[in-house]
């Protein structure tokens, strides 16, 4: 692409400043229902004498996944907001794909271990 077309990508700065601060304003409601739906897990593992520890970990660790990915998406969308080029907008779109797939593979490697070690620890006669 020659210097012109670069230029032409170019987002005013009225329209980063309003992505700004509707990333912004996504980011604190994200916050607050995280801490919501956190505070409903909590009671509700707090009244029900069947969850178990293992139940209790994989949900505590599947918020936490959302957490980050959702994060994730947040700091990738105001990066966007701010490219200078499209190519670094293909650039950004790049490292955001490789680095959630990688985090995708962890989460999935690491829920797997919970999830195993819970249904042994189920399956561990009780004395």
């Amino acid at each position: 692409m020659d210097e012109q077309g670069q230029r032409h990508f170019e987002i005013p700065k009225e329209m980063r400043s309003m992505a700004d601060a509707g990333l912004e304003q996504a980011r604190r409601t994200f916050e607050k229902f995280i801490e919501g739906a956190q505070i409903a897990a909590d009671s509700l593992s707090a009244r029900t004498a069947s969850v178990g520890a293992g139940a209790k970990d994989a949900s505590a660790t599947a918020f936490s996944y959302a957490e980050r990915n959702v994060q994730a998406s947040l700091d990738y969308a105001q990066a966007l907001v701010h490219a200078k080029d499209l190519s670094e907008v293909m650039r950004l779109h790049r490292e955001y794909a490789q680095s959630q797939i990688r985090a995708l593979a962890e989460q999935a490697s690491e829920m797997g271990q919970i999830m195993s070690r819970t249904a042994m620890d189920a399956a561990k006669p009780k004395h």
